[in-house]
């Protein structure tokens, strides 16, 4: 908050005095004006985040400061101070563009909780403006909407390797975004201005997806009437992104490895190869690693395809990006439904940080795009969040071993994931699993697990 600047206007030296002491040690950067006057002179200089000012004040009053801070900054916001007497007044001002009033006396809570939405609510359309600036310098650039620092990092390293031809595993819980992170890196590279085309592995069997990658000869088989140029040779010069690629046949995956060796792809039916210049992307769910130690994916090909292993943080670690992912969606479905949900009330925001999200960012999606849909005023509420996450607080085991793991691998992620959650308190733990503390004891004691 160091860096979050507070004008506070105020003609009475005593409460403009106390309020500065509040804001101050919340640590707030607060301007002190004595008056509506020397307010404006402020304003002149530079733009502050918030504007707490008293409405009644000689010469310049409140509602003039708040014209000057709405036609000069315009996501400025402005919180009116008034006495019970003039309350009618400050409701005249919240249609004038204020965020909020506060009467006198007020209680303290009252002001910083008032004082700490307000703020978000200029950060979150500050981030919005930036975003929205970026994404016209770069068109069609496609965006991963962050400010988590470990993201950051992601997308840093993930340009350094644009830059490269190196191929490149993308893992991460469905729904996190690993192709959007794909077509990040495509964007990025010198390939950008060629085409990148994209192919599910487990959409499809074997036979069809040879087929889909590599093409076909006229008549290689009955129905092929024409030659037919696949995937791989249709991508020459750009990228390739194989999506669920841990769903590949092991027959295939060798037919594959031809591909990434030599740079050159077969026909169905083909006699010659055909020569390409292909960057391959590859994504999974699965822990690649387990996949090959199980013998699901061949150690040949994970050497050649991972040569560079990116891992997208599902949204329950990234929680902080709630308010901003839901501003982007916001202003999305806004517009394509064309409608005008200005704003999420702060307890929506709240109540979608208690989520774990299962579904990730497609499931934060689709629940802004269910509320806006519903909404019928300015505010997006709780009525138009679903009845599950306004009555739960809601959390997600994540199996952290591998696809084909053991009941008693599973039964020590889930105890160890059940001890995290309660803060290893083992009455609150063996509760939760529905057995008491001593038969935990020895589960924690034969399953080797660490406290």
């Amino acid at each position: 908050m160091s860096d979050v600047k507070i004008l506070i206007v105020d003609d009475e030296p005593v409460a403009l005095k106390n309020l500065g002491h509040v804001l101050t040690k919340e640590g707030y950067q607060v301007t002190s004006a004595k008056s509506g006057k020397q307010a404006l002179a402020y304003l002149e200089k530079q733009e502050f985040a918030l504007v707490l000012t008293d409405l009644q004040m000689p010469q310049v009053d409140g509602n003039q400061v708040l014209q000057r801070v709405k036609g000069t900054y315009p996501k400025t916001e402005v919180i009116m101070i008034t006495g019970f007497s003039t309350i009618d007044s400050a409701v005249e001002s919240l249609k004038a563009g204020a965020y909020h009033y506060i009467a006198k006396p007020f209680k303290l809570d009252q002001v910083r909780k008032v004082v700490r939405e307000a703020i978000q609510k200029y950060q979150l359309v500050t981030e919005i403006e930036q975003l929205r600036r970026q994404v016209n310098r770069t068109e069609a650039q496609p965006q991963l909407i962050t400010h988590n620092r470990q993201m950051k990092s992601l997308l840093d390293m993930a340009q350094q390797i644009a830059a490269t031809d190196t191929n490149v595993v993308i893992s991460g819980e469905s729904g996190t975004g690993k192709e959007l992170l794909a077509k990040y890196i495509h964007n990025c590279s010198p390939r950008h201005a060629e085409t990148m085309l994209s192919i599910n592995c487990g959409a499809f069997s074997e036979e069809l997806l040879t087929n889909e990658l590599f093409g076909h000869k006229k008549g290689a088989f009955t129905g092929a009437d024409s030659d037919k140029k696949g995937l791989v040779e249709m991508a020459d010069g750009g990228t390739l992104f194989l999506d669920e690629i841990t769903e590949m046949p092991l027959s295939m995956q060798v037919k594959f490895l031809r591909v990434l060796q030599e740079q050159e792809v077969m026909q169905v039916g083909g006699t010659k190869p055909v020569q390409v210049n292909v960057r391959f992307l590859a994504a999974t769910n699965r822990d690649l690693d387990q996949e090959v130690k199980a013998g699901h994916f061949r150690q040949d090909l994970f050497y050649r395809i991972n040569v560079v292993s990116l891992k997208i943080l599902p949204l329950s670690e990234r929680k902080d990006d709630i308010p901003l992912l839901v501003q982007f969606f916001l202003d999305r479905y806004n517009a394509s439904m064309h409608k005008q949900v200005e704003q999420v009330a702060p307890e929506v925001i709240e109540t979608l940080e208690r989520y774990d999200f299962p579904g990730n960012v497609r499931e934060l999606e689709n629940i802004i795009e269910r509320g806006v849909a519903l909404a019928n005023s300015s505010t997006l509420g709780l009525g138009e969040i679903p009845d599950d996450l306004r009555s739960l607080d809601m959390q997600t085991f994540r199996k952290t071993v591998g696809k084909y793991a053991s009941m008693e691998e599973v039964e020590k992620s889930y105890i160890e994931w059940i001890l995290k959650e309660t803060g290893f308190n083992k009455t609150e733990a063996a509760k939760a699993l529905g057995i008491d503390r001593v038969s935990l004891w020895r589960k924690i004691k034969k399953l080797y697990i660490e406290e």
